[in-house]
């Protein structure tokens, strides 16, 4: 015969599953507010005197400030032989394009950028900066968004006191959202973004892969793409992985459709996050890219 169990000592046991289920969320909750710089930063380390010799290897340079710090690297690509005009309707002279990489890794393991722009320029010769984070590569500090953002304005503010002509931006991930911000914050220094696999804001990302958290009380990293872009009004071209695992392709053509500006989308097929070809073959997206922010230039420069 079963045991009578009083209605209150139920109630009780309910309860006590609750608090412990409670304590156990807001101890989940407390462990991503204390450690979520590292759910969002992954970077490798290497000292200076192995990346210069790595740089040296893949023609490059090393970007420094006035002081000598090292703002990342510095490749020059020539797309055109000397003597040979420039594509038509483009003007003399070098590009400048600066590229923030994502958040795995450092900045010489984006090389390949500069092997596109050698192949796929759009006619024009370029010096490609690729920024390096604090805290990656041999850059002293601590990645988070206030330091990234506040060096690579820094960075930019620094090319434009050597020559005084607007730079494109590249970002890719965790990187687009660096140039949003940089692009608000200095709009007459940016020629153009290319933003390859975007996202809105940080906290849908985040809400996306946590739905039972509440992140946007947690979060103290937010990049919030779609504020900053509201800043700019140059030309955006945007590049989504259609299968993106990482970041949602949702979001980022939710970043695209609330853009004013100029702008054109390419959204990849059967592409996951880190799938995208980077090679100049398989590389339609930048070559078209690329060709929409220059005729933007060329049309500004017209009017």
């Amino acid at each position: 015969m079963r045991r009578f169990r009083p209605p209150n000592r139920r109630v009780a046991t309910v309860l006590k599953v609750l608090r412990v289920g409670l304590l156990v969320y807001v101890g989940f909750c407390l462990m991503l507010l204390a450690f979520q710089r590292r759910l969002i930063y992954y970077p490798t380390r290497a000292p200076e005197d192995a990346l210069l010799r790595q740089a040296r290897g893949t023609s490059l340079s090393p970007w420094r400030d006035e002081a000598g710090r090292l703002h990342g690297w510095r490749a020059a690509t020539a797309a055109r032989p000397p003597g040979r005009p420039t594509a038509p309707g483009l003007p003399a002279g070098r590009r400048r394009m600066v590229l923030f990489h994502g958040n795995a890794g450092y900045a010489l393991h984006r090389t390949y950028f500069a092997d596109l722009l050698r192949v796929s320029g759009g006619g024009a010769d370029w010096d490609l900066y690729l920024f390096e984070y604090p805290g990656y590569g041999a850059r002293p500090g601590t990645p988070a968004e206030s330091d990234i953002v506040r060096l690579a304005v820094e960075a930019v503010d620094g090319l434009w006191e050597q020559d005084p002509e607007p730079v494109f931006l590249t970002g890719e991930s965790l990187g687009a959202a660096v140039a949003c911000a940089v692009a608000k914050q200095r709009p007459d220094r940016v020629a153009g973004l290319l933003l390859i696999t975007p996202f809105n804001n940080l906290s849908d990302v985040a809400r996306h892969h946590y739905p039972f958290l509440p992140v946007r009380w947690l979060l103290r990293e937010r990049y919030p793409s779609d504020a900053h872009l509201r800043g700019y009004a140059g030309p955006v071209a945007f590049v989504l992985a259609d299968e993106d695992e990482v970041v949602p392709a949702a979001l980022g053509r939710k970043l695209f459709e609330g853009y004013s500006g100029p702008k054109r989308l390419w959204v990849l097929p059967g592409v996951g996050h880190n799938d995208i070809a980077y090679d100049a073959a398989g590389a339609h997206w930048w070559r078209e890219g690329l060709g929409f922010l220059l005729s933007q230039g060329r049309q500004a420069s017209s009017d």
